[in-house]
C-alpha cells in the first residue's frame, strides 16, 4: 500500500442538495484523497438518451465517463481547494485533495468493460488498485448492510455488476456509507 491514500467517490445521489454537497467536499478538501465523483443526473441523462436511441453499450460508457467529468468540473467549481487529476499518475501527487477525471479511459482500457456493468463504483476501486491505496470509502444516500461483502452489494443494487470482481483485485479496506454516518464516526 501506498500511504495512507483513500479514494473517496461521491455517489450521484448526493449531488441533488448543493449545500450537502459542498459540506462533503469541504470537509474533503485539504487531504491527500482523491475523490472520484458519480455521475449523478449527467449519467441518467445517458442512460435515458441511450434508451431513446438506441446506441450500443460502448458508446454509452464513454458518455457516461464524460458524465463523471462534468460533475468533476462542478464539485472543482464548488469547492476551490480541490484540483483536477486527468490521469492515474496525477491522483498519486501529495498534497492536495484532488478530483479525478476518467477522460483518458474513453479510449479504452483492457481491464475496463465498457457496459452499464461498470459504474462510478467500480472505476472508484479500479482506481484505488492502480494508486495502491489503503482504503475506498464510496458515499452513498445509504449505508451498507452489516457484513455484506462485494457479491451480497451488488446483488442489492447498492453497486454496479462488476464490483465483485474489482474488490477481489483490490488489497485495501472497502467502506460504503452516508455522508452523515461518516460524520458521526469521526
Amino acid at each position: 500500500m501506498k500511504r495512507d491514500l483513500s479514494v473517496v467517490k461521491v455517489g450521484g445521489s448526493l449531488t441533488a442538495d448543493e449545500g450537502r454537497l459542498r459540506a462533503i467536499l469541504g470537509g474533503l478538501a485539504g487531504s491527500d484523497d482523491v475523490i472520484v465523483p458519480g455521475g449523478g443526473a449527467f449519467a441518467d441523462a445517458v442512460r435515458a438518451d441511450q434508451a431513446a436511441l438506441g446506441y450500443d453499450d460502448a458508446r454509452a460508457h464513454r458518455l457516461a465517463l464524460d458524465a463523471m467529468t462534468r460533475m468533476g468540473e462542478r464539485f472543482l467549481r464548488l469547492e476551490p481547494r480541490l484540483l483536477s487529476a486527468r490521469s492515474v499518475a496525477a491522483c498519486a501527487l501529495p498534497g492536495r485533495t484532488r478530483v479525478w477525471d476518467p477522460a483518458a479511459l474513453k479510449a479504452g482500457h483492457p481491464e475496463i468493460p465498457e457496459s452499464w456493468d461498470v459504474t462510478s463504483d467500480s472505476l472508484a476501486l479500479w482506481l484505488a488498485t492502480e494508486l495502491g491505496a489503503a482504503r475506498c470509502l464510496l458515499l452513498k444516500s445509504v449505508d451498507a448492510p452489516s457484513g455484506a461483502g462485494p457479491a451480497e452489494l451488488s446483488r442489492l443494487g447498492l453497486v454496479d455488476a462488476a464490483f465483485p470482481g474489482f474488490a477481489a483485485r483490490f488489497r485495501g479496506e472497502i467502506v460504503i456509507r452516508s455522508p452523515d454516518r461518516c460524520k458521526a464516526a469521526a
